[in-house]
């Protein structure tokens, strides 16, 4: 009898020695699949010293897009959103804009002639959202607005729109030692505000487009930078790889993207030596999120999955590989670690 419990004893030891030795699923929110297991797989390579295709930590650069890739992007870009709700702020102080294109149509809510203005008319109205400010006070603009604008589909306010299975991978990836950047097409000032909170990545490793901005002695005595409307760089397409070199000084090893703008920065990390990963989010579930790609006039998808496709790169869809979009949707916090 004590010999059968003495065995008995030693079987839960062994059961619970294996349980607490089995690690925690770093990537609860993913579906077990070809693309959660092409990231192990690729981190598990890269970090195993001594094997074949182990890099050093500080050549672990990963790279990220934003608007479509780490948070939502429909159905337009949420700086975009900002920058019209804070025209509509400065509306009644500006009376002329009244009979201004493309200020006229936006405040009528002419669909039409405001398409007829082009990217050029949508430049111009974001411009006056940020003219004449210093980075301060539009730095607080920015807080003030994300603190109590909500998304006109689910009611939220837009940095809850973050995607929780990327959420754990950049937690992942840090573990394992790589350094996680933002590359985005979006504006580098509006990033900055809000992207150490909302991902862990601190604003000097966010990369993105930016204005001109002027140094001034301020009525006070102090001195600030006002920003200008005029377009100093432009970080999407071709300017990816180039902002890359310029503001990183490394070649990732990892690039995750979601659209034909990320196609050149997916196409520099793959150029490189050594082991590589390249993934792209695939929008395919309008039930959690939105579905869309070839035809999209925000996100366009096309060139950048022929090529993955061809090149046989990850392609997340998003309906099949991810068990949770947002992470409100099972009440997680879903706080970067």
């Amino acid at each position: 009898m004590m010999a059968r419990l003495g065995a008995l004893l030693l079987a839960c030891l062994a059961a619970i020695s294996a349980a607490v030795a089995q690690p925690a699923d770093p990537l609860p929110s993913w579906n077990d699949g070809a693309a959660k297991s092409a990231i192990a797989d690729f981190v598990a390579r890269v970090t195993r010293d001594g094997g074949p295709d182990f890099v050093a930590p500080a050549e672990r650069i990963a790279v990220f897009d934003n608007d479509g890739t780490l948070w939502c992007e429909q159905p337009i870009y949420f700086q975009a959103a900002f920058g019209l709700d804070e025209v509509k702020a400065k509306a009644p102080h500006h009376p002329e804009w009244k009979r201004q294109q493309p200020f006229k149509a936006f405040l009528a809510n002419d669909k039409a002639a405001l398409a007829a203005q082009g990217e050029k008319g949508l430049l111009a109205l974001l411009a006056v959202s940020y003219s004449g400010m210093t980075t301060e006070a539009y730095a607080k603009s920015v807080g003030d607005w994300l603190a109590q604008a909500k998304h006109p589909r689910f009611n939220r306010p837009y940095n809850e729109l973050i995607y929780q299975p990327m959420l754990e991978l950049l937690a992942y990836l840090r573990a394992n030692g790589f350094k996680t950047f933002i590359v985005s097409g979006g504006g580098v000032e509006f990033m900055r505000v809000w992207t150490e909170k909302a991902y862990g990545i601190p604003p000097e490793q966010v990369v993105g487009s930016s204005d001109v901005t002027q140094f001034k002695i301020g009525a006070d005595g102090r001195p600030v930078l006002m920003k200008l409307p005029k377009v100093a760089f432009i970080d999407d397409g071709p300017g990816k790889p180039s902002g890359i070199n310029r503001f990183i000084g490394r070649r990732p090893i990892l690039a995750f993207g979601n659209s034909d703008g990320d196609l050149q920065m997916l196409q520099w990390t793959a150029a490189g030596p050594g082991a590589r990963f390249l993934g792209i989010v695939h929008h395919t579930d309008a039930a959690r999120e939105y579905a869309y790609d070839r035809h999209s006039r925000i996100g366009k998808l096309d060139k950048a999955w022929d090529e993955a496709v061809q090149r046989g790169w990850t392609v997340v869809d998003m309906a099949k590989d991810w068990k949770t979009v947002f992470a409100f949707e099972h009440g997680s916090t879903g706080a970067p670690q």
